[in-house]
């Protein structure tokens, strides 16, 4: 979706755009104080005096060391499509006093973000605090009406990303990882965003079907508890007829195939002792979800008793599958103690697979759900599991452990004038002027370092030692001589530069590109329990320059 710059950029641009995903995304969602900002910008004549903000975090959620950029192409629809219809600027003019002059209101009616550039990071990049994720230049009005979305469409998004990474980094790399988090979520764009971000940050499939419809991520599920309780015996099964795989032929009675099963099962002298009779409405919605889906048939077994009942009844309807050609999927753990029953389901399994000769069915795939978290994935590792895939919901939608990355958007520059902003809080300090960002990278492949510059300093170079500063510790400094650099800050809205924009990629090469970031991080900045602080530095002119600005803005006191 690559578009050269060189013509009228609001019309060549929106023209390829789509507009947000949501709807509700339009230039009135923000802060009333923006609008009140802008007027004044306007009365003072301000408003077209080209300013420079950027976007970026000051600490790691979750008490980690990383974070996962998302959002920015729901930034980049927002901008390509922004104009405020004569409706909103009618409902703006009722919510500002009633002082305001008509012309501002005019005013309103022509802007559009054409002269608007915005430099980012790639999308589902690793990311650290103080690095800006987006630097917006533009007229400071226009820009200063963008910075309530942009920060509303990275925040969450990155949050829960980067909790989507976390939990795939606990559960390794071999599982299946399913978001289950739709009923859960905060309202429905929280879930459809949730379920497009977790994607991104490395999950494998969603139960949304919307999500997968818009984002084509893999849909996955299977019955709820109330299919199975719905059930009271297996007569109640009208056809019981199904052919076979290949269609050679037909199954007129597969309830009595699945009956001559379990009476097999229990009958074998080393499952003897697990079960006992069996419950035979649980029975009869396993037959009956077979028989409509034998090729994808996958049960939640934990609605009367596990081991007892669901395991012996999901066997029996696998087998009888298995007469006819099909492969059962495997079972869903919803309840209990996930280890033990895990590690007995698949003994279980394996012994039926001896038993009978049904290749492949000890390693049927089972599926864990029940309020998972980071936590519980550490925990079921360290005890032991046979768990194939992890379905997680609430804790992952609601990024339950943390309730917001805490995004800032900061003036760094006007007319080309380097601005900084002072706290007595060191960590609210921002880096003053227009920067440029490099992940420098060691031998090994792993990033060692990011380091900010000014704009026309040179960039560091391959095999080229340079001086990397902490922002604000004096004593804080390394050389580093990078094996690789990588300039992090590229064009995605060139305005009217005549700069090529680059590619908004699609969810999967996202995805893609988000798992190859965390590959390139070492294991220590990403283990859950005490990890490695990663290095922000900037260049020692920067160092030098953000303290020379520093003195001369700080108030001088006076004591008495």
């Amino acid at each position: 979706m690559e578009v050269k710059a060189n013509g009228p950029m609001e019309k060549q641009l929106n023209s390829c755009i789509d507009g947000p995903t949501n709807p509700m995304v339009t230039p009135l969602l923000t802060d009333l104080y923006q609008f009140t900002m802008v007027y004044a910008y306007w009365k003072a004549g301000k408003h077209l005096e080209r300013a420079v903000f950027e976007l970026f975090f000051r600490k790691n959620p979750f008490g980690g060391e990383y974070t996962v950029f998302a959002g920015l192409e729901e930034c980049i629809r927002f901008i390509a499509n922004f104009n405020l219809t004569a409706e909103e600027i009618s409902f703006v003019r009722s919510s500002l006093p009633s002082s305001c002059e008509d012309g501002f209101f005019d005013y309103l009616m022509g802007i559009d973000c054409s002269d608007v550039e915005v430099y980012a990071i790639p999308e589902g990049t690793v990311v650290f605090p103080k690095i800006p994720l987006l630097r917006i230049e533009g007229p400071i009005a226009v820009v200063q009406l963008l910075e309530t979305a942009f920060v509303n469409l990275v925040n969450y998004a990155s949050l829960v990303a980067t909790n989507a990474a976390r939990h795939r980094f606990v559960a390794g790399k071999s599982k299946i990882l399913l978001e289950f988090g739709l009923r859960r979520a905060q309202g429905p764009d929280g879930g459809i965003s949730a379920s497009k971000y977790c994607y991104m940050g490395g999950f494998d499939a969603t139960s949304n079907v919307a999500a997968g419809r818009m984002f084509g991520i893999p849909l996955r599920g299977t019955h709820s508890h109330a299919f199975v309780s719905s059930f009271t015996s297996p007569d109640e099964i009208v056809d019981k007829s199904i052919c076979s795989s290949d269609g050679s032929s037909i199954c007129e009675d597969f309830v009595s195939l699945v009956q001559t099963w379990l009476s097999k099962i229990q009958l074998t002298p080393s499952l003897r002792g697990i079960f006992g009779e069996t419950n035979q409405s649980e029975l009869a919605a396993f037959t009956s979800y077979a028989l409509a889906f034998p090729a994808n048939f996958l049960a939640l077994v934990d609605t009367y008793d596990v081991m007892k009942s669901g395991i012996p009844n999901f066997c029996a309807v696998a087998l009888a599958l298995a007469d006819l050609g099909y492969k059962a999927v495997g079972i869903r753990l919803d309840s209990g103690d996930l280890a033990y029953l895990s590690c007995e389901t698949r003994r279980f399994f394996c012994a039926i697979e001896k038993e009978f000769g049904v290749p492949g069915f000890g390693k049927m795939a089972i599926t864990a759900s029940n309020d998972l978290n980071e936590e519980t994935l550490d925990a079921l590792n360290k005890q032991g599991h046979e768990v194939d895939s992890f379905g997680i919901g609430t804790h992952l939608v609601t990024c339950y452990a943390q309730a917001a990355l805490g995004c800032v958007f900061k003036l760094v520059e006007i007319n080309n004038q380097p601005r900084i902003k002072l706290s007595e809080d060191i960590s609210k300090v921002s880096i003053p002027c227009k920067k440029r960002c490099y992940r420098l990278y060691g031998k090994e492949g792993y990033a060692l370092v990011d380091i900010m510059t000014g704009e026309n300093e040179p960039p560091p170079k391959a095999a080229v030692r340079i001086l990397c500063r902490h922002p604000f510790n004096e004593s804080k400094r390394a050389y580093v001589v990078p094996h690789h650099v990588e300039e992090l800050l590229k064009c995605y809205w060139p305005g009217a530069s005549g700069r090529a924009r680059e590619e908004l990629p699609p969810l999967k090469e996202l995805r893609d590109h988000c798992v190859e970031q965390l590959d390139q991080m070492r294991r220590d900045h990403m283990r859950r329990l005490n990890p490695t602080p990663y290095k922000v530095s900037v260049s020692a002119k920067l160092y030098d320059f953000i303290h020379f600005l520093w003195l001369n803005e700080a108030p001088v006191g006076e004591l008495q």
